[in-house]
């Protein structure tokens, strides 16, 4: 098993391989997700982006825990997230079950075993792309040095998305970010058709998709396009769907 100094450099070192090669921007949000509940000690974590309105939407999650949440806080226009992007700034809350800011989603996540929040924004200059949100399974204070590096996260994936485009090309970077929202829906309704074919919950969907884009050296989101569109071979469609009868 890597150590912890082991998976902070390779993290950081895939985030910046997204700077000289064509990457799955879903992808690599969905590993830092991942990273994130690792190093973090988070239980859940979730990224969320904003289109060209600007409205949020969720493009990775630990755990579909963590994606209802995350759609929970935007659907209710109320939460941690909202206030970082809508700010710029980190907010950090270490026990919801006492003086929560927000009276529907504090209570939402205490009930989901998630009393504990910290929301960082993804930025560059004045612009904002969306946040990176840590749920923690117990109440307390987030360490200063993990504040730090979770900030540091952000800033990362906000590099890996600009990558080499002007912060001020407006045009294309709403473009790219599009793209990744759009892919983002690809990806659910994929999730979706696997799951119910094969019998398995959305977070072992999921597992199985990204699973096969990495054996096979395709994107995620070109795999979830050909399981919804049915553009697979059936024999790799049974990959996807594992042993048994998915007639």
């Amino acid at each position: 098993m890597a150590s912890r100094e082991e998976l902070l450099a390779d993290t950081f070192v895939q985030l910046a391989d997204t700077l000289v090669e064509d990457f799955d921007v879903i992808d690599v949000m969905t590993m830092l997700s991942g990273r994130c509940v690792d190093l973090l000690g988070a239980s859940a974590t979730g990224i969320l982006l904003a289109d060209v309105h600007p409205n949020l939407h969720v493009v990775a999650a630990s755990s579909e825990r963590a994606n209802l949440l995350e759609l929970f806080q935007i659907q209710n226009d109320e939460g941690p997230c909202l206030d970082a992007f809508r700010t710029g700034k980190a907010v950090v809350h270490g026990d919801l079950g006492t003086n929560s800011p927000w009276p529907v989603f504090g209570p939402k996540a205490v009930e989901a075993g998630l009393p504990s929040v910290h929301a960082f924004p993804m930025g560059v200059r004045d612009t904002v792309l969306g946040t990176l949100n840590l749920f923690m399974g117990e109440a307390g204070p987030l360490a200063t040095a993990d504040v730090a590096l979770a900030q540091a996260f952000a800033h990362a994936a906000t590099i890996a998305l600009l990558q080499d485009r002007a912060a001020d090309d407006a045009n294309r970077l709403t473009t790219q970010l599009q793209g990744a929202l759009d892919s983002r829906i690809t990806i659910e309704q994929a999730k979706g058709v696997i799951a119910e074919r094969a019998g398995v919950g959305v977070d072992e969907a999921f597992r199985r998709l990204r699973s096969y884009a990495r054996g096979h050296n395709v994107k995620l989101t070109d795999v979830a396009a050909a399981v919804v569109s049915r553009d697979m071979p059936a024999s790799h469609i049974e990959i996807l769907l594992g042993p048994g009868d998915h007639s």
